[in-house]
């Protein structure tokens, strides 16, 4: 395939000469893949080793009444049957790393199973067939209890609670918010205003990573008490970390060893396999292998999360968009895993490339009975994409546009403020659409040909915004502005309100902030009056008084994410 190169495009911006992309580069890794040489972690062969199966639950959804594992532990080859009470930290959340979420996943369930094929009980012995066979062996009685697998269902009143650390079925966001929320502009004047509204709604199921190699590791005692992990973790320092607290171990007692993953795509994150395959070294004494077999791993190792979205748009005449509003449902399955962050990341993508002055969006992380969801090539962003795209095919007809025009006349250019109140930068969509209407021998009209996306940004200041419970004044934001196209900045900046209250005294009082703070959301419900002609001395107040509220308000999630984007 010949690339095909438009230096025409941001030839001022920009240096095509390329030394990577369209050159002949060999891959690091080229040689041994294509001769069969390559390292996975399976190759590691150990004198004596053993190998780890688990007992799984053949319901969606009951209770554990009891455990009997008196047989299995007298088959032959059985070194060890590995229950609940064995794993020192059996509770767990992946992003308690990072202090966001409460600990509620088993490593191996104890009393109850909230999703077909979840771990009860692990047995090590000395072949895979035998530890198979003991599997079989183990006694399991349990109490059937309803499940629930729609996420609209699942937050009703009187739905079963499939997630013990969440009652209600719904992950809980900082300060207590049942939903990740976003507000921007005045939704409700915007559809006052408009000519055309167009409603949609959009359903995604998950999907399967379904690598070549499947979640697995191997675990070997060292020297000194450590002990050794080769693993395929997409993430070898967080499973590292994941580890330790499981274990309950110092870091400096686990040596893991990464490597070639054979195939990953996100699915290989969670550290499904690490915790346990450690643990059982740790009681054995002795190199144990745990790896999924195919049937486990499309049954029991994470997906993408399925979704659905409302999306609901106010249309001028024109065919420019006034107002959007989101509602949106992610399905974690049983249990959190990363489906909360996809949601952070999510409300941080909102809404689209496209430039809409008024925005509103409530998302939820939902807890059903099925397999607990993760990470896959772009996770909490391609799903609303999907979304947001059919819907703007669904306005340009409403508004007798052609599909490409009505991208055009929405299209972010450079120096329009996003509802995330960043400044877009380094804007690309109309220049993107124009080739492909030319590839596709497309006509389009003049006025849409002049177009670019260096200029005729229409939005350029964060308006007045409505939220729950107040007004936030046009100006108003608690992250730092900045036109940089990575859109961070060192220090935080907060932005100073445009707009000036006739109350001649200033007042401040934040009644509940509610931000992330991660660009996702600018959410503080403030109450704000500064004097019509404020002197240098109120201003000064009225800056530090802001900037006060940000710091005592910010997040935990924020910080540690803060942290980690400055390294």
């Amino acid at each position: 395939m010949t690339l095909e190169f438009r230096k025409d495009i941001f030839s001022d911006e920009r240096d095509d000469n390329l030394n990577v992309v369209g050159k002949p580069v060999i891959r690091q890794d080229i040689l041994g893949h294509v001769t069969g040489t390559s390292p996975f972690f399976d190759d590691h062969k150990f004198d004596n080793l053993l190998h780890m199966k688990c007992v799984r639950s053949p319901h969606h959804h009951a209770r554990i009444i009891s455990i009997d594992t008196s047989r299995a532990e007298k088959m032959p080859g059985v070194m060890k049957v590995v229950l609940a009470k064995d794993v020192p930290v059996n509770l767990n959340t992946l992003l308690s790393l990072l202090d966001f979420g409460i600990d509620d996943e088993p490593t191996l369930a104890e009393k109850k199973v909230a999703y077909m094929g979840e771990p009860v009980v692990a047995v090590i012995a000395t072949t895979e067939k035998l530890a198979l066979d003991a599997v079989a062996k183990v006694d399991v009685q349990y109490e059937v209890i309803d499940a629930v697998f729609d996420v609209e269902e699942a937050i009703k009143p009187n739905s079963p609670t499939v997630n013990q650390a969440y009652p209600e079925n719904h992950f809980i966001f900082n300060d207590g918010h049942s939903y990740q929320k976003l507000r921007y502009g005045d939704t409700a004047s915007g559809f006052a205003r408009a000519a055309h509204i167009v409603e949609g709604r959009y359903q995604l199921r998950p999907i399967e990573q379904a690598p070549i190699e499947p979640n697995g590791a191997i675990a070997a005692p060292e020297t000194n008490d450590r002990f050794v992990c080769y693993t395929p973790t997409q993430g070898l320092f967080f499973s590292v970390g994941t580890c330790a607290k499981i274990l309950d171990v110092d870091l400096n007692k686990l040596h893991f060893v990464g490597g070639t993953v054979g195939g990953g795509f996100g699915g290989k994150v969670d550290s499904i396999c690490e915790p346990l395959a450690i643990l059982g070294a740790m009681l054995t004494r002795q190199p144990v292998r745990y790896v999924l077999n195919r049937a486990e791993e499309m049954q029991v190792s994470a997906p993408r999360s399925a979704e659905l979205w409302k999306i609901r748009d106010a249309i001028a005449e024109d065919g420019k968009i006034l107002a959007r509003e989101f509602k949106g449902w992610f399905d974690a399955g049983a249990y959190t895993r990363l489906t909360s962050y996809g949601v952070v990341k999510c409300t941080g993508h909102l809404p689209g490339p496209y430039t809409i002055p008024a925005v509103k969006s409530d998302i939820y992380c939902v807890f059903t009975n099925r397999t607990p969801s993760t990470a896959m090539r772009g996770f909490g962003v391609l799903g609303v994409d999907f979304a947001i795209e059919r819907q703007m095919d669904k306005g340009a007809r409403a508004a007798g546009l052609g599909a490409m025009e009505f991208r055009l006349i929405n299209a972010y250019r450079d120096g329009d403020m996003k509802a995330t109140r960043r400044v877009a930068s380094n804007t690309a969509l109309v220049e993107c659409i124009k080739v492909a209407a030319q590839k596709a021998n497309y006509p389009l009209a003049s006025k849409y040909e002049e177009m670019t996306s260096m200029t005729g940004a229409s939005l350029t200041e964060i308006p007045e915004t409505i939220t729950d419970s107040g007004v936030l004044p046009a100006g108003y934001s608690t992250i730092p502005k900045t036109d940089t196209a990575e859109g961070l900045a060192s220090d935080p900046l907060i932005q100073t309100p445009t707009v000036k209250p006739t109350n001649p005294s200033i007042s401040f009082h934040t009644t509940s902030q509610k931000t992330n703070n991660m660009g996702a959301s600018a959410l503080a419900e403030t109450k704000t009056s500064i004097p019509s002609k404020p002197d240098q001395n109120t201003k000064v107040e009225y800056e530090n008084s802001l900037k006060q509220s940000e710091t005592k308000t910010r997040s935990r999630y924020s910080r540690y994410s803060s942290a980690i984007r400055r390294r």
